[in-house]
This record gives structure tokens, sequence and C-alpha cells, in this order.
């Protein structure tokens, strides 16, 4: 479980407040001819950690109709056959611990485990975290890698067209840091 160090110890609980200007959503999927590139808005986050056992709640809502890669042809796909983004509105990260040491000041890297809600179904994961720590403001930097199609989703390849069966996920999230 975490070990969380100086200041961040000493002001249990902690609440990370996303700050949706600064924060950023891009999805990266491969496929045979070229690589697709995209983003998604944050909707509304905040993380409130208990230093001294781990636990950390709250979540970091994403838009899944925000969802834009740049063509209206394959967004209208993504939205109508495979996020079905009418259906599901949001994309959902609750996290319900941090395995790690955080450090009060400078860069962390730990480990935060929680549930990922997607196209109306929910998936335990664990995803590593780089976090930059300072006494207000907090930066974050998360990579995964979703599995949509082993997770129900449609595999939008054709007979000439073939994608990669996971998309990569970035976030940037900063935001500020405060006692709740």
């Amino acid at each position: 479980m975490a070990v969380l160090t100086s200041v961040v110890a000493a002001q249990s609980p902690t609440r990370f407040a996303l700050d949706a200007s600064h924060t950023t959503v891009k999805f990266t999927l491969a496929d045979v001819l070229h690589t697709v590139h995209g983003t998604f808005r944050l909707k509304r986050g905040a993380l409130d950690l208990d230093a001294s056992s781990g636990k950390l709640t709250g979540e970091i809502v994403v838009d899944a109709k925000s969802g834009d890669s740049g063509s209206a042809i394959r967004d209208r796909k993504m939205h109508g056959e495979i996020l079905e983004s009418d259906r599901w509105p949001e994309i959902v990260f609750r996290p319900d611990r941090i395995e790690g040491t955080v450090a009060a000041l400078g860069t962390s890297s730990v480990q935060v485990h929680g549930v990922f809600s997607i196209h109306g179904a929910d998936h335990e994961l664990t995803v590593p975290a780089e976090i930059e720590m300072d006494a207000t403001h907090w930066k974050a930097a998360v990579h995964l890698a979703v599995p949509y199609v082993n997770w129900g989703m449609k595999n939008p390849s054709t007979f000439f067209l073939h994608v990669s069966e996971s998309v990569d996920i970035d976030l940037i999230a900063e935001g500020s840091v405060t006692q709740p």
C-alpha cells in the first residue's frame, strides 16, 4: 500500500481537483495505412486521497460524445457504432487506491488501481502515473491501452482497412491541491 511523505501525509485527506482547461485526453489508434490521433474533453474530476491508507476515491469523467479524430465520417462511425456515445455518454475512471510513494514536492511514479467504465461495462485495471507535486498544484501523466474489442466494442476494421484491437489513451491532468 502507499506510503506518502511529508506535506501530503500531514494534510491527509487531500483533494486533487482536475482543471478541465488544463487537462488533455488523447487517443491513438493504429491501422495498416496510418495512425489515427484524436482527443476527448474532460467533463469533471476530483480525487480524494487518504495518505495514511492509500485509499483514493472520486472520479475522472470524460465526455464520450466529445471524441474527435479530425474526420467527420470516422467520428460518426466511432460515436454511432463503436462507443455508442448517445447511449453511454460518459467514460469514467473511479480509483480506489494508490500504490507507491507520492513525494510532497517533485515527481513520483505510482500505480493507480480502480474501475474504468466505458460502453456500459466496468473494467478493473491498474495504470502507471507520473505525478508532479508542489504545495498547491499537481500534474499527472497516465498512459493506458484500452482493449476495446475484448471489452465488447465493435472493431471498425473493413476488408481493406485493419485497425488495432486496442486504443492507446494518454491523460495529462492537472489542477489544485486542497484539503476537502
